[in-house]
């Protein structure tokens, strides 16, 4: 059986813990990164496994990289909405450009991942599947193999396994050491779903569950297999889903919507712990111009951190406010659901981090 959480109504009535909602930019802190002129839409967006950088990946097939300086303003030399970054590129000149099958690049399909060491990051764009070496941005090899569109890729370290997401709405998983698939399954979509819809996938920090997020669903998945644990589906009067991502140490996971609006999940239970209005992050400019996320990446040491890759080709960085603290104890565990998906301990760099900043409590 898979367990359904509630929608906002139900949610708000059968648990003590109050959803945050943060409307005004004076709750929360959010740096606009430097643009590139010559990118078309941010397809895909990552940071570095360092901290220190973010890579996002365009319709055009290129690549872009941002990295943060160690200075007087920013000592850890870490990511931060405090300092803007520098949009880097090697003194070749060369840019990171993946092989694109499609003739027009917007109906090509982004999809990347980065290895653990931050050294070569797999990507492709509708064509093969590319390795670059991050530091000189050659291209390493091609990759073939997959027979269909493919909208999401995620490698376990401890089970080595890829799992491949597609717009058909199939999972399937294959073994790294030769590259044989193992199994494959259909999504278990309820209530109003499109079957083309882009679907992506996040292992969870143990590495042996993982995030699979369709417009219609936010699901988390066993590898072994593929069984659906949890699974929370908007109502129907809602936004669909753009994107989603587990916070660092896996206990939350930001999600956006076509409405602008991103929410923060608790892991364990799916319960959404807060809401971020549009008006929250977004200028009084661009709020009214249909402007939304499509694209959420999270800091990898700090659980508190996220990325938002907009529809106007913009990104931007959010934090809560230093002022906010830690707010009270982790939410009350799910039945059953605890021992199969262990918390991640946490690696962020200031505070204990019991608690989000982002959520609170009656």
């Amino acid at each position: 059986m898979v367990d359904v959480e509630p929608c906002l109504n139900e949610e708000l009535n059968s648990n003590p813990w109050k959803l945050t909602e943060i409307s005004e930019s004076s709750q929360c802190r959010s740096l606009k990164l430097p643009e590139n002129l010559g990118v078309t839409k941010i397809s895909r967006l990552i940071y570095t496994n360092s901290g220190d950088a973010i890579l996002a990946l365009t319709s055009n097939a290129i690549h872009l990289l941002w990295k943060w300086r160690r200075n007087e303003q920013n000592s850890s030399g870490k990511a931060t909405a405090s300092v803007s970054p520098q949009l880097w590129q090697p003194s070749s000149g060369i840019l990171m450009t993946n092989d694109v099958r499609e003739p027009i690049h917007e109906e090509a399909v982004s999809c990347f991942s980065l290895s653990k060491n931050d050294c070569y990051v797999l990507s492709a764009s509708g064509g093969k599947i590319s390795v670059f070496n991050m530091r000189t941005f050659n291209v390493k090899c091609k990759l073939n193999g997959h027979s269909k569109r493919i909208t999401g890729l995620a490698f376990s370290h401890v089970l080595n396994v890829l799992v491949s997401s597609g717009a058909d709405s199939q999972l399937c998983v294959w073994s790294t050491d030769g590259w044989e698939k193992q199994r494959a399954r259909s999504l278990h979509l309820l209530g109003r779903s499109t079957s083309q819809s882009d679907t992506r996938v996040q292992f969870h920090h143990n590495q042996t569950h993982f995030l699979v997020v369709h417009e219609a669903q936010i699901a988390i998945y066993e590898t072994t297999e593929l069984e659906c644990l949890k699974q929370w589906v908007p109502c129907e009067s809602a936004a669909p889903i753009s994107h989603a991502t587990f916070s660092c140490d896996s206990q939350l996971i930001y999600a956006s919507f076509l409405d602008a609006t991103v929410c923060v999940f608790a892991a364990r239970n799916l319960y959404r712990r807060c809401r971020i209005i549009p008006s929250a992050y977004l200028s009084p400019s661009i709020s009214n111009a249909n402007i939304h996320p499509v694209e959420v990446a999270a800091h990898p040491q700090d659980p508190n951190q996220f990325a938002l890759g907009l529809s106007n080709d913009s990104v931007l960085v959010l934090e809560p406010l230093e002022s906010e603290g830690k707010c009270g104890d982790p939410p009350p565990l799910e039945n059953g659901f605890a021992n199969d998906m262990p918390a991640a301990p946490y690696v962020g760099a200031s505070g204990s981090g019991h608690a989000s900043r982002w959520q609170t409590r009656h």
